[in-house]
C-alpha cells in the first residue's frame, strides 16, 4: 500500500508549531513560578456586574485574597472579572489573569496585576491547574463545564496533587449532583468520585476548605520530599500566616 508522501512546507509548519507550544509553556512556567499559594476560580464570561453571583464571586475573592491567596482568573469578563476585582480590592494577595491570544482581540479586564496571552487553548488550561491549591467552580456553561471535569479527572487518576473542588451555588449545581447519582448507579463513577466535590453556599465555609487544602497540599509536598523547594516554602509561609490570623 503506497503512503502518500508529506509536503515539506507542512512538515515544516508542523515543526514550527511544536515550537510554539513549548514556548507557550515555557512561558506560563517562567512567570508563574513564583506565585505561591493560589486558587483558581472558573465561571461564566456572560454574568452581568448586577448578578448576584458577580458579587458573591468578588467577595469571595476578596476574602481569599485577604486571607493571602492569590487569585486566578482567566482574565475575560463577568465571574472572571469579579474574581480578579475582589483579590484587586483586597491588595494583599495577587490578582492574576491567564487570557488567550485571538484574531478578533479579548482583552482582559481591568483588574488585573498580573497578566499573560497564550497562543493554544490547552496551555492555557494546563496554567490555570498547575499552580492552584484549590478550584472554585462558579455558576457557567459549557467551559466552565469543561474546566470542571478536566479538574475532577486530575484528580480522579491521580495526576493531580489532592485539591479542594468547590462548586458555589447550591440552586444553581443541584441538578448536576442528581445526573452525578445516576452515573453513580449506572457504576460509571463511584461514591469517593463524587465524594471529591464539595457544594457550598457559605463564603466562610469556602475559606476553610481552602485551608485544608492547603495543609493537604503541604502534606502531599512533604510526602514527596519537597517541602524545601521554592514552592513548598511559599506555601508554608501562607500556612503560618493563616495559624497567626
Amino acid at each position: 500500500m503506497n503512503r502518500r508522501k508529506r509536503d515539506k512546507n507542512s512538515i515544516y509548519l508542523d515543526s514550527w508549531s511544536l515550537f510554539k507550544i513549548m514556548a507557550d509553556f515555557v512561558k506560563g512556567y517562567d512567570e508563574l513560578d513564583d506565585i505561591g499559594a493560589a486558587v483558581t476560580i472558573f465561571g461564566s464570561a456572560r454574568i452581568e456586574t448586577e448578578h448576584p453571583a458577580y458579587k458573591k464571586t468578588t467577595q469571595i475573592s476578596k476574602m481569599l485574597a485577604d486571607s493571602g491567596y492569590s487569585v486566578i482568573t482567566g482574565g475575560s469578563f463577568g465571574i472572571m472579572e469579579a474574581a480578579n476585582r475582589g483579590a484587586k480590592e483586597s491588595q494583599k494577595a495577587e490578582s492574576i489573569g491567564l487570557n488567550i491570544d485571538l484574531p478578533h482581540e479579548q482583552g482582559g479586564n481591568s483588574y488585573l496585576d498580573r497578566e499573560l496571552k497564550f497562543d493554544y487553548f490547552f496551555v492555557r488550561k494546563v496554567m490555570l491547574v498547575r499552580y492552584s491549591l484549590a478550584y472554585i467552580i462558579m455558576p457557567g456553561g459549557f467551559g466552565t463545564l469543561d474546566e470542571l471535569f478536566e479538574v475532577l479527572t486530575l484528580i480522579q487518576t491521580k495526576k493531580s496533587t489532592p485539591s479542594a473542588v468547590i462548586l458555589v451555588g447550591k440552586e444553581y449545581w443541584s441538578k448536576l449532583f442528581e445526573f452525578m447519582e445516576t452515573m453513580r448507579e449506572y457504576g460509571t463513577i463511584n461514591q469517593a468520585d463524587i465524594d471529591l466535590i464539595t457544594l457550598v453556599d457559605d463564603c466562610h465555609e469556602i475559606v476553610n476548605i481552602v485551608d485544608n487544602s492547603l495543609n493537604a497540599q503541604l502534606n502531599a509536598i512533604k510526602s514527596m520530599g519537597l517541602e524545601n523547594s521554592n514552592y513548598g516554602m511559599m506555601l508554608k509561609e501562607t500556612q503560618e500566616s493563616r495559624v497567626i490570623l
